[in-house]
């Protein structure tokens, strides 16, 4: 593989990534991360603020979901779409649209005098997602040495915690005190300032392998492309149809109120970014045992939580195991798609983007139609059910005795 990036720099006239480390390099890394981290705070802060937003527009907390439904929906079309039709586009140059794209989404969201066009501010972030992601998240071998590329990764991927931890609980005490029309504003002001950023401190990508259609078709005939696919629909399935709705269920279930709910989040997240960094240390390794383990404790988590989350301590323990959990699953996804696909990580980036979020869309969708027919606990218990059909997946790639391909 290194022999190929190499020959491939060399035909695109770019120089590689660096020899060694530097201070502009980790701040490249960084801004990338601030700007999936602007996309991931944005595409979940409804989480926090469902409840708020469907009393201001008269609407049910299934039809708000749809504020989540919407954008991955949109991400699994785009991502495809816009880095194919983007191919030869400086990928500096894209990662600055996408973040401009995504400052006027947030106003949109904050001005809206009509619900049509927060999910029309949804569709607009939608469409970032697919593309940001699909080029941010195999940069960190272009920005850092060769021997940093795990750490810049991790670092890279701690956004999606981080998201959850500063955030989703933020949002959500900037909704309690000015209105969730504020978070929303907050949240566009800060992505111009990451936009910025990204002005200043990212080199400038020239794209080094050209993304095509049939590259993707190609990758799909792998078996552990298959696996790849099926355990991030499960895991995805099962932790989205269950957490967009964990507002809900803390209000009708916990009895908790608005202030003690984003103390919750705040735990959910925080251990969420430990799970990040214990997942991005060891799945290069072990990738069946950690995305595996992952499921199984957010299994149990949700299965639990109808019985243990009457109380507040049995809350605050099973968010503490389902964070953990989900802190690992987007650098366990996107190793392993990885590790399928070594000649293509672009086009693997791809893929794990359109997968993942395609399913954060139709479990938002489907816990949505949940809880308004049954209940907050129910949808719960169905996360954790779907959870389960991931461990047992991962269980069934490991006993086909299947392996990587020998240059990974």
């Amino acid at each position: 593989m290194a022999s190929t990036n190499t020959a491939t720099r060399h035909h695109t006239g770019e120089a590689g990534p660096p020899t060694r480390p530097s201070l502009i390099g980790w701040l490249a890394v960084v801004s990338v991360m601030l700007g999936i981290f602007s996309i991931v705070t944005t595409e979940i802060l409804p989480i926090g603020l469902l409840t708020k937003i469907g009393s201001s527009y008269a609407i049910s907390d299934g039809m708000a979901g749809l504020m989540m439904t919407m954008p991955g929906f949109l991400a699994a079309i785009s991502a495809p779409v816009v880095t194919v039709a983007t191919a030869r586009i400086d990928r500096r140059l894209m990662l600055c649209v996408f973040t401009l794209l995504l400052a006027m989404a947030n106003f949109l969201a904050a001005a809206a005098p009509g619900y049509w066009l927060v999910l029309l501010s949804r569709v607009v972030v939608g469409v970032v997602i697919g593309g940001f992601w699909s080029i941010a998240a195999g940069l960190a071998e272009r920005l850092v040495p060769t021997e940093a590329v795990s750490r810049a990764t991790a670092v890279i991927f701690s956004a999606v915690p981080l998201g959850s931890v500063l955030g989703v609980p933020a949002g959500t005490f900037i909704g309690d005190l000015a209105g969730w029309r504020t978070a929303f504003v907050v949240m566009g002001a800060f992505t111009v300032g990451v936009l910025i950023m990204l002005v200043l401190v990212v080199p400038p990508l020239p794209p080094h392998q050209t993304t095509r259609l049939n590259v993707l078709r190609g990758m799909l005939k792998t078996v552990n492309t298959r696996f790849a696919l099926l355990l991030t629909f499960l895991i995805v399935l099962a932790h989205f149809g269950a957490y967009t709705y964990v507002t809900p269920f803390l209000e009708q279930i916990t009895d908790a109120n608005s202030p003690l709910i984003t103390v919750f989040l705040l735990v959910y997240g925080a251990a969420g970014i430990v799970g990040n960094f214990l997942g991005g240390a060891v799945v290069a390794r072990c990738p069946r045992v950690t995305f595996g383990l992952a499921a199984a404790m957010i299994a149990a988590a949700t299965l639990l939580l109808p019985i243990l989350g009457r109380w507040q301590v049995g809350v605050v323990a099973l968010l503490l195991v389902w964070g953990t959990a989900y802190g690992a699953v987007p650098v366990s996804s996107q190793t392993w798609f990885a590790k399928a696909t070594p000649h293509a990580p672009e086009a693997a980036s791809v893929l794990f983007t359109a997968s993942f979020q395609a399913t954060i869309s139709l479990g938002a969708l489907m816990g949505g139609v949940m809880v308004d027919r049954t209940s907050p606990s129910t949808v719960m218990t169905l996360g954790g059910l779907t959870a389960t059909l991931m461990v047992l997946a991962t269980w069934a790639h490991f006993a086909r005795r299947l392996t990587w391909p020998s240059n990974t």
